[in-house]
């Protein structure tokens, strides 16, 4: 069972995920380092991502996953420009994992 049911699975299913939310990703990190975001989005551009980078994605979809609880503040669903599940977060490590990048 899948918690994203558009989400086709193995490998193309998770470079689509990745596709979908490395956009939003970069736009978020835009907002806060616009100078290193647009480096990381020129090298996405050119097929690379820095291990360091891949660190920060890895961390980033697995704080926005939108099924699990968020404290009072958060409010039980968090705004944004993308759904991100379970299945999208475990995409993203399996793709990042298998591109060589320790997750």
């Amino acid at each position: 069972m899948t918690d994203d049911a558009g989400a086709a699975p193995g490998r193309d299913g998770d470079r689509r995920v990745v596709d979908r939310l490395v956009p939003v990703w970069l736009a978020e990190a835009a907002e806060h380092e616009p100078r290193a975001a647009r480096k990381t989005g020129d090298d996405w551009e050119h097929g690379r991502l820095t291990p360091d980078a891949a660190g920060e994605l890895a961390d980033w979809v697995t704080a926005r996953v939108t099924d699990t609880g968020f404290n009072e503040d958060e409010g039980p669903v968090r705004d944004g420009p993308a759904r991100v599940t379970v299945a999208d977060k475990e995409a993203v490590h399996r793709w990042l994992a298998a591109q060589g990048h320790d997750v």
